[in-house]
């Protein structure tokens, strides 16, 4: 787990949930939640852009986490794509003990202890050198 990434993640806990949202201020979605951490950290994230609550795939989002300096790994990802319907996937932020993700049903970001309650679909490791 990346440390900078996760207290970055976890510096934005209870920032309002605003699907597409990117700035903290006005709230932040999955993506963003991802985009602001990294940026946090001092990384450079490339998110997408143009994509809905809902989706059967995502392969057309996952070139963005390339453009990010995010690097595939079999487990133990800083960064998680779980899928918590078979129709909507969804980002997290590994921490310690858990993840911090933004829960649109509790309309803000949030810490969600343990390991994770659905299918892990993707997870990516940001490379430790900032580009």
């Amino acid at each position: 787990m990346n440390a900078d990434l996760a207290a970055a993640a976890l510096n934005l806990i209870g920032t309002p949930f605003r699907l597409h949202g990117r700035d903290p201020a006005t709230g932040l979605d999955c993506v963003g939640l991802v985009a602001e951490a990294m940026r946090c950290a001092g990384f450079h994230p490339v998110p997408p852009g143009g994509y809905g609550l809902r989706a059967l795939s995502v392969d057309a989002l996952v070139p963005h986490a390339g453009a990010s300096s995010l690097v595939p790994v079999p487990d133990d990802g800083d960064v998680v794509l779980a899928r918590v319907s078979p129709v909507q996937a969804h980002l997290l932020v590994a921490a310690p003990d858990g993840f911090v993700h933004a829960h649109a049903g509790l309309g803000r970001v949030t810490f969600l202890p343990g390991p994770l309650p659905w299918p892990v679909a993707r997870e990516w490791r940001v490379l430790s050198e900032r580009p």
